[in-house]
């Protein structure tokens, strides 16, 4: 919970990891290129005194994860997005076991979301039933530009895809987290493409698709997709450090995802590692779309709590304590919103 000028914020990080960078886990020169990658974006969108040394950004662990986001970074609740890339990895780069590990201990504070790879086929399909099983699963995260031999991407609304979305429906999972941002080394840009999300969310009515990082690049395709299709939420992982590196850009983006999808369709996400959540929520509190920006409205303090933490506290089913609710009307301080709220 964060709290400033009287106002308190129910948090949802809701893009979280626990990876292993270290060359002792890279399968080949790939590996080395994301997790420099990743650290480039690290270095290059952080504020200065937050910055990482490499060998710690390569692999932190879960006492420093509890630390960073709990501890020092506000969270209320937390949400793994596995991130699988075996074929750069020796044991994976997301460390799936020790991060369901640490959910299973701190049910209250984290909620696991694993991966899975449609080209895996009906081995693969079996699979994911013996993890929704074993994990609780509500939520998966996909990662369609990962490789696998030959294959250097998918597309959601591809034949097998379709399958496992629709075994995702017999099993509950309703929550489908996509990477749909920037291209990592040495991953394809195409790949990332969101033209896909249209098609699936009209497809499938019944899942909730997120779309991780917005379309960036792709920032108005994904707005024209999202405010079309009711079931197409926008993660702000990575959009979230140019509230710091570049704030009018950030207004630009975060006016355009309010015009379009609405305050009820974003979610704060750190994408710890790669950024810690104390200082964007520090900062997301304070920003305010710059005077010479008319054509976006202001953005309200009931907008921001949902942002931060209220929409996703809705799609996993969170309780949300009362007094960080938000009213039903402006007027009404006494009737609570079932936002973030269980049944």
């Amino acid at each position: 919970m964060y709290e400033k000028n009287g106002e308190k914020y129910y948090v949802v990080d809701a893009h979280v990891h626990i990876w292993d960078g270290r060359e002792s886990n890279l399968k080949n020169v790939h590996g080395k290129q994301f997790i420099d990658c990743f650290y480039d974006y690290h270095r290059n969108l952080s504020p200065e005194d937050v910055v990482w040394d490499y060998d710690t950004y390569t692999y932190y662990g879960g006492d420093r994860l509890m630390k960073d986001v709990f501890d020092d970074g506000y969270a209320d609740h937390a949400i793994f997005q596995a991130t699988l890339l075996s074929d750069f990895y020796k044991d994976g780069f997301g460390q799936t076991e020790e991060a369901f590990g640490l959910a299973t201990k701190h049910p209250d504070k984290l909620t696991y979301n694993h991966a899975y790879d449609p080209r895996n086929g009906e081995e693969g399909l079996e699979q994911l039933r013996r993890d929704a099983e074993r994990m609780n699963l509500k939520g998966v995260k996909l990662y369609t530009a990962e490789w696998h031999g030959d294959s250097r991407g998918y597309k959601l609304d591809d034949p097998w895809s379709r399958r496992y979305l629709e075994e995702c429906l017999k099993l509950g999972i309703k929550n489908i987290h996509v990477h749909k941002g920037p291209t990592i080394r040495p991953l394809d840009r195409d790949a990332f493409d969101v033209a896909d999300i249209d098609k699936v969310a009209t497809d499938y009515l019944d899942l909730n698709f997120i779309v991780e990082h917005v379309g960036l690049p792709r920032l108005e395709d994904f707005c024209w997709i999202a405010t079309q299709e009711s079931n197409v939420y926008g993660g702000l992982a990575v959009a979230m450090p140019f509230v710091h590196a570049r704030p009018k850009y950030f207004a630009q983006i975060i006016g355009e995802l309010l015009y379009w999808l609405g305050e009820d369709k974003i979610l704060f996400a750190s994408d710890y590692a790669l950024w810690t959540p104390q200082w964007l929520v520090e900062k997301f509190v304070d920003f305010q779309i710059p005077a010479d920006l008319p054509e976006y409205a202001p953005i309200t303090t009931a907008q921001k709590k949902k942002i931060l933490g209220l929409n996703a506290a809705a799609l996993y089913d969170l309780d949300v304590p009362q007094e960080l609710r938000l009213p039903t009307d402006a007027g009404d301080t006494s009737v609570e919103v079932a936002a973030g709220a269980r049944a």
